[in-house]
C-alpha cells in the first residue's frame, strides 16, 4: 500500500472535513499512529495510520472536505532506501545555482510634457497602463489615474466563510424541516417557586417530558409523511440541546422514563461533556424521539422552535426569573419558568399538544 485513502467512517457518512494534520511529509509513523483529525457531521475522529512507514506526501490541507474513498496520505515505496536512518551517512547534495539578477524595469513611455504633468499630480507613471500609439501614456491617462486616486477606498470584500461539517449538517436539517414541518406553539408559565435554590433545572425538564409523554404518547413518536403513519415509539429517548463552540450538538439521553434520578445525571454529564468536546459516537447523537431546549439559560423567554423530521415536538424552557404572581392574600414575587411547546400539526392536535404541556407543568410544579 502506497496510497491511504479515507475510510469509511460508518453511520452513512460519505465525507468528512480535515481538522489538522499530526505528522508532516517525510515523518516516519508506526501503525494505529494517529495521522488527522477529520470532522464529521457528528464529531471530530483521529484516523490512524494503517502501517509503519515514511509519510512522503500529505494528500489534503486543513478545511479540505475529502470523500470516503479519496487519498488521505501517500507513503514511501518500501523499495526506496531510508537515507535518513543511516547513521554518519549524509545524500550528496549539489550546490544550488545562483538566483538570476532581476531584469531592470521597462521606462514607461511618455513625453515631457505628460511626466510634467504626472509629477504635478503625484501619479506613478510605472503604475499606468497606456492608451496610446505602442503603449504610450497619454495626459488623458494620468489624469484618470488621479482621479482614480483621489478616490475614497472601498470597503475590501470579505470572503463567505465556509460552514464546518456541523453546521452544514444543521443547514440541511433546518431546510428539511422547514420543508415539510407543520409547526405551530402552545406557551405557558409555571411557578416553581418551591425550588430549592439551585435546581438542576435540565434534570427536572427532562423528568417533566417523560411526564408529558406518559400523559400524550403522540408526541413521543416518529411520522413519516410520505406513508402517513405515526410511530408511538417505546421508549422516551430525549435528545437534550447543547450548545457548544461548534455549534448546536443534540445528543440523545436513552430511556429517560426508566432510568434513576443519579443514573440521568450522570448520563446527561457524560453527553454534555462529549458533545463539548467532540468525542460522542454517532450512536449518541441519532434516534431522539422528542427534543428539548432550555435556551433559558443563555436568554430568551418564550421561542418558536424547529423540529427535526421525524420527531413531532420540541419542549423548550425559557428564562427561570421572579415575576409578581396572585397570592391567596395579594401580590407576590414567585420564580416562573416560561415553557413553548412546538409541534407538527400534521401529527398531533392542540389539544393533545396542551394536555401535554399541562402534564409537564404540573410536574415542574412539585417541590421534588
Amino acid at each position: 500500500m502506497t496510497v491511504f485513502a479515507l475510510p469509511d467512517l460508518g453511520e452513512g457518512l460519505q465525507e468528512a472535513e480535515l481538522v489538522a494534520w499530526h505528522v508532516a511529509a517525510g515523518d516516519h509513523v508506526v501503525a494505529d499512529q494517529p495521522l488527522a483529525s477529520v470532522e464529521t457531521e457528528k464529531a471530530v475522529v483521529e484516523i490512524p495510520s494503517p502501517r509503519a512507514g515514511r509519510v512522503k506526501r500529505l494528500c489534503a490541507v486543513p478545511g479540505d472536505r475529502i470523500k470516503v474513498g479519496a487519498a488521505l496520505v501517500e507513503f514511501e515505496d518500501a523499495a526506496h532506501a531510508d537515507e535518513g536512518a543511516i547513521v554518519g551517512e549524509l545524500p550528496e547534495r549539489k550546490p544550488a545555482a545562483p538566483a538570476p539578477l532581476p531584469a531592470p524595469a521597462a521606462k514607461a513611455a511618455a513625453s515631457p510634457a505628460v511626466r510634467a504633468l504626472a509629477r504635478q499630480l503625484g501619479v506613478d507613471l510605472a503604475a499606468v497602463a497606456g492608451s496610446g500609439v505602442g503603449g504610450t501614456i497619454t495626459r488623458a491617462d494620468v489624469e484618470a489615474a488621479a482621479q482614480r486616486a483621489a478616490e475614497p477606498a472601498k470597503a475590501p470584500s470579505v470572503a463567505g466563510e465556509r460552514l464546518s461539517a456541523l453546521q452544514r449538517a444543521m443547514a440541511r436539517n433546518m431546510a428539511r424541516a422547514h420543508a415539510e414541518i407543520v409547526p405551530a406553539t402552545v406557551s405557558d408559565d409555571v411557578d416553581v417557586d418551591s425550588w430549592p435554590d439551585s435546581p438542576p433545572v435540565t434534570l427536572r425538564l427532562v423528568r417533566a417530558v417523560v411526564a408529558g409523554a406518559k400523559a400524550e404518547p403522540a408526541l413521543n413518536a416518529w411520522y413519516d409523511g410520505r406513508a402517513e403513519t405515526l410511530e408511538r415509539r417505546a421508549t422516551v429517548d430525549i435528545g437534550v440541546a447543547v450548545d457548544t463552540e461548534a455549534g448546536l450538538i443534540v445528543p440523545v439521553l436513552r430511556d429517560a422514563g426508566g432510568r434513576s434520578g443519579a443514573d440521568l445525571a450522570a448520563e446527561l454529564r457524560r453527553l454534555t461533556e462529549g458533545a463539548r468536546s467532540r468525542t460522542l459516537p454517532p450512536a449518541d447523537l441519532r434516534g431522539a424521539s422528542i427534543t428539548l431546549s432550555n435556551f433559558g439559560a443563555i436568554a430568551g423567554r418564550y421561542g418558536q422552535l424547529v423540529i427535526v423530521p421525524p420527531q413531532v415536538a420540541i419542549l423548550g424552557a425559557g428564562r427561570l426569573m421572579p415575576r409578581v404572581v396572585a397570592g391567596e392574600r395579594g401580590p407576590v414575587v414567585h420564580r416562573v419558568l416560561p415553557l413553548s411547546l412546538t409541534f407538527d400539526h400534521r401529527a398531533v392536535t392542540g389539544g393533545q399538544a396542551a394536555r401535554f404541556l399541562a402534564a409537564v407543568m404540573a410536574d415542574l410544579g412539585r417541590a421534588a
